[in-house]
């Protein structure tokens, strides 16, 4: 317990950021990193890292609906392996609802098409995270 945690939902494209205080009480969404190569995404991972002092990453795991893996749900457990050399606890955490419970947020707060493409994967990743501080603590 203790530390600043930052959630990761990761996208082909995208890769949405969110982190919580050191207490595990919030997560907030933070910032949308557009993907390029993976030593690129890992280096501008690891300065946020460094300048927020995360101590820990949950990383949003894509399961199908079933609980099985798909072939995204293997990409990601790679990136995560290819995290790990960072040396930071990872904890993945199943995402299935994530990216349909905030879209269905941002259309109840009537936000627009694009303002909704631009939120969802931090505002996913904050959702992951709250789901796995929520976990944490009580365990």
């Amino acid at each position: 317990m203790g530390g600043r945690l930052m959630g990761l939902d990761v996208g082909t494209r995208t890769i949405g950021i969110a982190l919580c205080d050191a207490g595990w009480s919030i997560a907030s969404p933070a910032e949308l990193l557009r993907r390029t190569r993976f030593a690129a995404d890992k280096d501008a991972l690891d300065r946020l890292i460094a300048a927020q002092a995360v101590k820990g990453l949950v990383i949003g795991l894509p399961l199908n609906l079933d609980g099985s893996d798909s072939p995204r749900t293997q990409s990601v457990r790679a990136f995560a392996r290819n995290m790990a050399v960072a040396g930071l606890p990872i904890l993945l955490w199943d995402e299935r609802w994530s990216t349909q419970a905030v879209t269905r947020t941002l259309l109840d707060a009537d936000a627009s098409r694009a303002r909704r493409a631009e939120l969802v994967d931090k505002m996913a990743a904050a959702y992951i995270l709250q789901g796995a501080i929520d976990a944490l603590a009580m365990g």
